[in-house]
């Protein structure tokens, strides 16, 4: 992380936040954008507040704050301003031309950074999509904000080449979507067909969630590199935001044969720019097909309970709210809690970074998950096959044999398949 930080030349910002009284924790949020900047390889230069009944509809801060904002950004040579909420087309082209340096939002800031995270094709073209719907609505500004940084190449960086150019730009961004649409339910099929040959296999899926930097790639690669079956195949983990994008999915056998598929999703956070949940939405609907959720809390941070509210709302809306879930308190060492991991019904208090909770986490899954399962042996004669590929496809076969009266199974199957076929149980 170091190294990677050293090659890279930091942005200076300014970040710019108005409190209209509205917001549960505002100083809270004006500190997670600083967390954003800094994802995002940026340098907080300052900061700036209004304390105001309702934004400014042209300007979104005051015109008295704005000259403010502009002396002071000059005073700390900032390079870009950001402004804590989502900016209107008509806030950003007055704001850059009043202040005459680019002017960013926090969705914009959130999109630059999952630009940046993007590894696999189809993350990337998530991405595209979801900027390219946030820039289409706000063509000038954007413009105007690119000319300030010397303009970039291709046909936005030109300022004022009328309104013939804006029209062009606006067909090309609505046929590239177009495209991007395409492409991405074509491998929304794919992605389909994979989840089916899951189901198929009768191994339940976990699907881990929670909050952005909460230690969700932590405890995936904890468990892959203790019962995975291919025990190399990791997913980069950092203390930062929004450092996994992609979803990854890998098959989890522990020693008592009770094996699950464990799934990494992208993280959640407070202002999630909507045309990124519209664009990563096939993604994040893996958590609705999962048999379980682990909701893992960054225990440590003392906003924890605010980040669990916007999980459990993100997690409705993408129809996941009823699913059975463990609660996972992460970094609780970093909280000074003593005699972990600490167990409490459907909650576990661990540090996973640690490895400390890791192999109770993983009974707690299991019995869940096996709750309504035995394991129990069956001897079926051979004229009853289909009861054998009965089995294979709706149980987990740990062993077959055969025998001189047929086939030996022994599995572990649903409660109710057992007493089904108990004739056949020896």
């Amino acid at each position: 992380m170091e190294k990677e930080r050293e090659k890279i030349k930091f942005t200076k910002v300014l970040l710019v936040g108005v409190d209209t009284g509205e917001e549960q924790d505002f100083e809270h949020s004006m500190e997670e954008l600083a967390s954003l900047a800094e994802a995002d390889y940026k340098q907080v230069a300052g900061i700036v507040v209004q304390h105001m009944d309702a934004v400014n509809k042209s300007l979104y801060i005051g015109t008295g704050k704005v000259a403010e904002v502009k002396q002071y950004a000059g005073q700390v040579e900032a390079e870009e301003i950001i402004f804590d909420n989502a900016l209107s087309p008509t806030q950003i082209r007055n704001l850059g031309n009043e202040l005459e340096l680019p002017v960013l939002d926090r969705n914009n800031l959130i999109l630059d950074i999952f630009a940046l995270r993007a590894r696999t094709g189809e993350a990337k073209l998530q991405v595209e999509a979801a900027r390219l719907q946030y820039m289409l609505p706000r063509l000038v500004g954007m413009r105007e904000n690119l000319s300030r940084q010397g303009g970039t190449g291709g046909s936005m960086s030109n300022r004022g080449a009328g309104e013939t150019k804006l029209e062009l730009d606006r067909r090309k961004i609505e046929h590239r979507i177009s495209e991007l649409k395409k492409e991405l339910e074509a491998m929304e099929k794919s992605r389909e067909t994979m989840r089916k040959k899951r189901a198929q296999s009768r191994v339940p899926q976990v699907a881990l969630v929670g909050y952005t930097n909460a230690g969700k790639s932590t405890i995936m690669n904890r468990l892959v590199q203790s019962h995975g079956e291919s025990r190399e195949k990791t997913v980069q983990e950092k203390d930062m935001l929004f450092a996994t994008l992609d979803t990854a999915v890998r098959s989890i056998s522990a020693d008592d044969n009770k094996p699950f598929f464990l799934v990494d999703t992208v993280g959640f956070i407070d202002k999630l720019p909507s045309g990124l949940v519209k664009a990563f939405r096939s993604t994040l609907e893996e958590v609705k097909y999962a048999d379980l959720l682990i909701h893992v809390v960054d225990f440590s941070d003392e906003h924890y309970r605010q980040q669990m509210e916007v999980t459990e709302k993100t997690l409705k809306e993408l129809e996941a709210g009823d699913i059975p879930r463990i609660v996972v308190y992460n970094k609780a060492d970093k909280r000074g809690m003593e005699d972990i991991p600490q167990r409490r019904d459907d909650r576990i208090y661990m540090a996973a970074g640690q490895g400390c909770g890791l192999e109770e986490l993983t009974e707690m899954i299991q019995n869940i998950l096996y709750s309504d399962r035995v394991e129990t042996e069956f001897l079926l004669p051979f004229d009853r096959g289909n009861l054998v590929s009965y089995f294979m496809e709706n149980a987990t076969v740990l062993e077959q044999e055969y025998v001189e009266e047929g086939v030996r199974l022994k599995v572990s199957c649903h409660r109710n398949d057992a007493e089904k076929y108990s004739a056949y149980r020896l």
